[in-house]
């Protein structure tokens, strides 16, 4: 194939990326507009969290496709460090922000963001920057740190995760959206979208003991998924995750992922990282338990450039 021919091509259908390579690879790849049509997942890289998010999320059809007049929504940022966003370990509070305006401009009519932090809460959530961008977007910021607020659930998919309790404003709401920072992980190796999900649950203790990348597939299989997978790669920890040490750990990418397939959205991300899926084994465990799919050259992925 000529090469005219083939941009023609990826222009029509999204480029089909091998795991083989990472996403950095593929950056001559990437065009500043994409035609319109459904996308499994959209990369961007090149600009601000917020301005990534509002091209990324136009491409994957707008946030009314997601949220509809009247619905509630949680965001679940990763607020679970007392650290300021330089450090790369919390999600960016400017996405965060960005995120809930479209809620709101979509026709939401409350949106919540919450995490079960592992540092004390109230600290996290005011020195990531997330509850102040969260609060200026008009969303209602709760806590996470209370085990009345979580309700027991069957993973009856499960292989070592068989139950959990899961804060109620996950079962509540009509609207999941999960929002990760992705960054290296010392247990896990890496955080992801299905690593967030640990900040919706009250028992995370049990993960750690029975198998943590066992836990993270069996709970990515509950009947109470997100909505929309968005990872905030704008800043990396590149290592000593998932807290950081300070800011020479940190890379800066200036991307973002938008996928409702979580484990696709992770594949792309580790991609980003310079990894291939079947390096992190909760990968390969969420894939055998279909999860979704990991083999990004099955997608149709917008890649765009700011």
């Amino acid at each position: 194939m000529k090469r005219r021919d083939f941009i023609k091509a990826s222009l029509a259908g999204g480029l089909a990326m091998g795991t083989a390579l990472s996403f950095g690879q593929y950056y001559p790849l990437f065009y500043k507009s994409v035609p319109p049509q459904d996308y499994d997942l959209a990369a961007i890289k090149g600009g601000s969290p917020e301005a990534m998010f509002d091209k990324a999320i136009e491409v994957m059809g707008g946030m009314k496709k997601f949220v509809k007049k009247g619905q509630t929504v949680v965001v679940k940022p990763n607020i679970g460090w007392d650290v300021p966003p330089e450090r790369a370990a919390n999600t960016n509070p400017a996405l965060v922000k960005r995120i809930i305006e479209h809620c709101y401009q979509a026709g939401a009519k409350t949106v919540y963001v919450f995490d079960n932090t592992c540092d004390n809460w109230s600290k996290c959530y005011q020195n990531s920057g997330i509850e102040k961008a969260a609060k200026e977007a008009g969303a209602k910021v709760v806590p996470g740190n209370t085990e009345s607020y979580y309700h027991a659930v069957e993973i009856s998919n499960g292989i070592k995760l068989k139950k959990a309790k899961v804060h109620e404003l996950i079962m509540e709401s009509d609207v999941f959206i999960n929002v990760p920072i992705l960054k290296h992980h010392g247990s896990a190796d890496m955080t992801l979208s299905m690593k967030n999900l640990m900040g919706v649950v009250w028992d995370r203790r049990y993960w750690h003991l029975h198998d943590l990348h066992q836990c993270i597939a069996d709970y990515a299989t509950f009947s109470k998924k997100p909505t929309l997978n968005i990872i905030d790669a704008y800043r990396v920890l590149m290592k000593n995750g998932p807290r950081g040490t300070n800011e020479s750990d940190v890379k800066m990418f200036q991307s973002q992922i938008i996928s409702t397939d979580m484990l696709a959205a992770d594949a792309a991300a580790i991609a980003l990282f310079g990894k291939k899926p079947e390096d992190v084994r909760y990968m390969n465990l969420a894939s055998a338990l279909k999860v979704g799919e990991k083999d990004l050259s099955k997608l149709k992925i917008a890649r765009l450039s700011m």
